[in-house]
């Protein structure tokens, strides 16, 4: 039996155990993958307060080193079954059993969202990909491009151009959504932009070897070829399973303690609604969900 069950490794998840160890609750972090999430795949954060650059992966490690030395208690393992509902939450693992806890922060971030094409899956491995930090050394002097238009794509166009021969942005609008100062990064920068276009096919069986644009004012269609292409067009939020949480668009709604609508179940990070998903973001949200479940323990014991 423990205080407190976190879903999730990721900044929110982390920040979560280190406030709730350190609160004196016994913790438990549930993890199916890799500690730290989307923000262990980004090769340089520049707008985490403290740190003028630092290497997505280095940061989580800290987090995770700091929960390793309050004690919270990992388990790397697949939930196969949330019971939410009634005093006791029970998380039930592929192959570690049954945990259970009076309180759970849910901190299962989000997934990239695909552009639903009908072969992208098939080419994932062959051309593409959802994490240039991940694949972007495979595509060393070979031309590739990025879909998006906010942070994400452009800080993926720019680290590109570290191996690739030739980067292309493609955006559906006139204008970035990124933050101004990579903005005008990008555009001084030997990345070509490519604007008011959208993907509608991906050419290749096995790879990857040109791209189908659609300009979105004009209707014309015009081929580019590319070994690569990166797709940064948002996230999907990772609840399914989850049942008695309030949704919206597929977000946990929470109020501003992170409280849900069940009692003793609070949510965290990019899963909840929010205006803002980044990772300082993150981080507060898991330090007042862990408060909050302090709080919800002290007052029902």
């Amino acid at each position: 039996m423990y205080d407190v069950i976190i879903l999730g490794a990721g900044p929110a998840g982390l920040t979560a155990g280190i406030y709730a160890a350190r609160g004196g609750l016994n913790a438990v972090i549930v993890e199916s993958s890799a500690v730290g999430g989307q923000a262990s795949l980004t090769a340089e954060i520049e707008n985490y307060p403290g740190f003028e650059s630092v290497n997505g992966f280095e940061l989580v490690s800290i987090m995770q080193a700091q929960c390793d030395r309050l004690g919270v208690t990992f388990v790397f393992d697949n939930p196969v079954n949330v019971s939410l509902e009634g005093e006791i939450k029970r998380v039930t693992t592929a192959a570690s059993g049954t945990l259970e806890a009076r309180t759970v922060i849910i901190a299962t971030g989000a997934l990239p969202r695909t552009l639903g094409l009908p072969n992208e899956s098939a080419l994932m491995g062959g051309g593409v990909s959802y994490c240039a930090t991940c694949d972007g050394a495979f595509f060393r002097g070979k031309p590739v491009a990025v879909v998006g238009g906010g942070n994400t794509a452009v800080e993926d166009a720019l680290y590109l151009l570290k191996f690739a021969s030739d980067v292309w942005l493609i955006h559906r609008r006139d204008a970035l959504r990124a933050d101004a100062i990579l903005a005008d990064r990008v555009k001084s920068s030997g990345v070509k932009i490519v604007w008011d276009s959208v993907v509608t096919e991906l050419v290749g069986e096995n790879k990857l070897r040109a791209l189908t644009l659609k300009n979105v004012k004009t209707g014309e269609l015009s081929s580019l070829a590319v070994n690569g292409v990166f797709i940064a067009v948002g996230q999907t939020p990772s609840t399914a399973g989850l049942t008695g949480v309030e949704l919206d668009g597929g977000y946990i709604v929470t109020d501003e303690e992170m409280r849900t609508a069940l009692p003793g179940v609070f949510a965290a990070g990019d899963v909840r609604k929010k205006s803002l998903r980044q990772v300082v973001t993150a981080t507060a949200d898991g330090a007042i969900a862990a408060e909050s479940a302090i709080k919800y323990l002290n007052t029902t014991r």
